[in-house]
């Protein structure tokens, strides 16, 4: 395609659609702390609006939210951070507000285990393992099983990121 048209085709995709739109946006300045913030933002909302007064915790919300910023193309750090921040919320709602339903710990369930994988996989455990630890803690006074589940994925992941560490050549 000759120049002129590529650049109609990209102004057209521009108006057109709106996530065409956010990523040109983004790729042309890039804001990666601002996306972040506004990101958190609307997972924080799920959990702990503060325009209405009642949660509406629709997970579908919220794994739209992380999908949507990793399509951005940030910092695998970033990505961690809204995540993990996800699982906070997600994890001290229930401490809040007492034992949740089925659906609401196995949707917690799995963000977690996901969480934890991503983290593994991009070597930021350090970075977020007192995060994670508080999130343990906050599950701890659920029932169903769901307390000993995040607890368990915890501990599988800290294992995994102790085995794939880096080794200190000087201690024998």
């Amino acid at each position: 395609m000759p120049k002129e048209e590529i650049i109609a085709m990209v102004l057209e995709m521009y108006s057109a659609r709106k996530e065409a739109k956010e990523y040109l946006e983004f790729y042309a300045m890039p804001d990666e702390q601002g996306k972040l913030e506004e990101y958190k933002n609307i997972i924080r909302e799920e959990f702990y609006p503060q325009r209405r007064r009642e949660p509406q915790t629709r997970f579908s919300v919220c794994r739209k939210a992380v999908a949507d910023f990793k399509k951005l193309k940030p910092s695998a750090d970033a990505i961690a951070e809204l995540m993990v921040s996800y699982m906070e919320w997600a994890t001290k709602f229930t401490y809040d507000y007492g034992d949740m339903w089925e659906q609401y710990y196995n949707s917690v369930e799995i963000n977690f285990d996901q969480t934890i994988n991503f983290i593994i996989t991009n070597d930021l455990w350090a970075k977020y393992e007192t995060r994670l630890v508080k999130c343990v803690k906050w599950a701890s006074n659920s029932g169903y099983g769901f307390a000993d589940y995040i607890a368990e994925i915890y501990e599988i992941g800290k294992a995994k990121a102790q085995s794939l560490a880096p080794k200190d050549p000087t201690i024998t």
